[in-house]
């Protein structure tokens, strides 16, 4: 299992960027696929995008594509969600997940090693 730290949260405005970077600790990075999921107060999970063990296939959800990247330095450990064009709707805290794998996952299920998550806020 590795262990995961998100970090990257704040406040912004609508219309703004925010990096989310999860940093891994624990052996063979590079065998893992992780997915960033995101909860906003009184709504289900969402799954935002995943990614695979070599970064060559991602996948997003609807409500995020063209807006956000997901990407992943193998060197550094280091998984990250970059966000534009922030809406008010995307106003959740943001978790990184983990799993052994191939090919990115959705599912929440899927995932035994999860991050605390970071909280982001977009003003309107």
């Amino acid at each position: 299992q590795v262990q995961l730290v998100e970090s990257g949260g704040g406040l912004v405005q609508a219309g703004g960027p925010l990096r989310l970077p999860c940093a891994a600790s624990g052996r063979d990075f590079g065998s893992y696929v992780f997915s960033w999921f995101r909860q906003a107060p009184g709504k289900d999970w969402e799954f935002i995008s995943g990614i695979n063990y070599s970064g060559g296939n991602r996948v997003y959800a609807d409500s995020v594509k063209g807006r956000f990247t997901i990407s992943r330095d193998n060197a550094k450990n280091t998984v990250y969600l970059q966000m534009t064009s922030l809406k008010p709707e995307d106003t959740a805290v943001y978790y990184c997940a983990a799993a052994k794998g191939w090919a990115p996952a959705t599912e929440r299920g899927d995932f035994g090693s999860w991050g605390l998550g970071t909280q982001v806020t977009v003003s309107s």
